[in-house]
């Protein structure tokens, strides 16, 4: 144990940095000891082999014994089997804080002596931001949602969840620290991440195993926060009420529970939702939880679950086909899962939403945001969610006056 450096995304470096960040909760790293890059449907279980392997081969000395601590490996993997970026990054450094407990990890071939912490110096704001659409502009994605209804309403499916991107580009490289740090600050409970140039903060907890108890937060159906309280606690209750939107949340609740049950002795589904009050938007939220019954590390639970109804939709396997047949973009990693794992298995993975991938040396950043579509859907408010859930991210990128 170390005595707390004050914020954790504060000691990162500019270049290498990791982090997976909730609230002042967490572990970042930087440096790198080890990395492994897989691609297509056998990529988490390649990943998982490759991770077992070198945790197997490692002396470890963890005199703490908290989830993060001792050996860890950063990833993030792709939504779609055929693209590529899905990879794990085992980093030299891992600085972690759990409640009143913080610690530092050093991952190196030969016996090192930790770093003294410091705070880096503040990142430079983004300068000279400039959105534009993306693959498609608005109307174009209206249209597509149409297209999902159709398919919906002709019985080829129940639920598809379509998403759309527009791009930020800056007069010069985005230092992503200063993203992180807004993000962290505004969404305080959701998981801020950083790997790869993948940043973003998601309010979706695809898996959590630790010591042999797992937890799945399913997030479906959604409203826009007005600012005013009063109004905003009455529209969480029409959202809890909405046919629309508890069909949807259903069918993703369902999935995750289906994937879960073959691994755990015994699960608990909440039989409604609760509502999740975020900044920018109100969620749907039920948190699936059981105990597990084989050796199933965190990586493979997160393999089994993704993707969710809630990112992908109902049947999954048609839903999926017809995404990548209507969206007309390639989603990378947006929506994939995106965390850590530790030696022992445990770990967190997220779904990697309220996201973005830099590009173009830092000059350039991808967002992205996803709406449920159900028989129900509206295309002009389907296209209003996918604004308010691009908030975050673009408030993020959105130099102060």
């Amino acid at each position: 144990m170390v005595d707390d450096p004050g914020p954790l995304l504060a000691l990162l470096p500019a270049e290498g940095a990791l982090a997976w960040m909730h609230g002042s909760d967490g572990i970042v790293g930087w440096g790198q000891s080890a990395e492994f890059h897989t691609s297509g449907p056998d990529r988490f279980a390649e990943a998982d082999t490759w991770w077992s392997r070198l945790a197997a081969s490692a002396a470890t000395h963890d005199e703490v014994q908290c989830p993060g601590t001792g050996l860890v490996a950063f990833g993030t993997f792709t939504f779609a089997d055929h693209d590529g970026g899905s990879m794990l990054v085992v980093p030299e450094i891992v600085v972690g804080r759990r409640g009143d407990t913080t610690w530092i990890t050093t991952i190196s071939t030969s016996i090192t002596a930790p770093p003294a912490l410091s705070q880096t110096a503040a990142p430079d704001a983004p300068a000279g931001t400039a959105f534009s659409d993306g693959s498609v502009n608005g109307a174009a994605w209206q249209a597509i949602v149409a297209q999902g209804v159709r398919h919906i309403e002709a019985g080829e499916l129940d639920k598809i969840v379509l998403a759309r991107d527009i791009n930020a580009d800056f007069a010069e490289s985005l230092d992503v620290r200063w993203p992180l740090a807004q993000l962290a600050s505004e969404y305080p409970n959701c998981w801020t991440f950083h790997i790869d140039g993948f940043f973003g903060a998601t309010p979706e907890m695809l898996v959590r195993l630790e010591r042999g108890l797992v937890l799945s937060r399913v997030l479906a159906g959604t409203i826009r926060r007005t600012g005013d309280d009063e109004h905003d606690l009455a529209l969480a209750g029409s959202l809890a009420r909405s046919s629309k939107d508890r069909e949807e949340h259903e069918y993703a609740v369902r999935s995750v529970a289906d994937a879960l049950a073959p691994h755990c002795t015994s699960m608990n589904v909440p039989e409604s939702p609760y509502v999740l009050h975020l900044p920018n938007v109100m969620h749907l939220a039920t948190d699936v939880t059981g105990v597990i019954n084989d050796d199933a590390t965190a990586l493979t639970l997160a393999a089994s679950l993704h993707p969710s109804a809630a990112v992908g939709g109902t049947p999954t396997d048609k839903a999926v086909s017809l995404i990548a047949e209507l969206e007309r973009m390639s989603r990378g990693r947006y929506a994939g899962p995106v965390g850590w794992i530790g030696a022992s298995g445990d770990g967190e993975w997220g779904i990697g939403l309220r996201s973005a991938q830099i590009e173009d040396g830092g000059n350039r950043v991808r967002l992205f945001a996803g709406c449920g579509i159900v028989a129900d859907s509206v295309p002009i408010d389907e296209l209003a969610e996918s604004n308010a859930k691009l908030i975050p991210v673009r408030d993020a990128l959105t130099p102060p006056e």
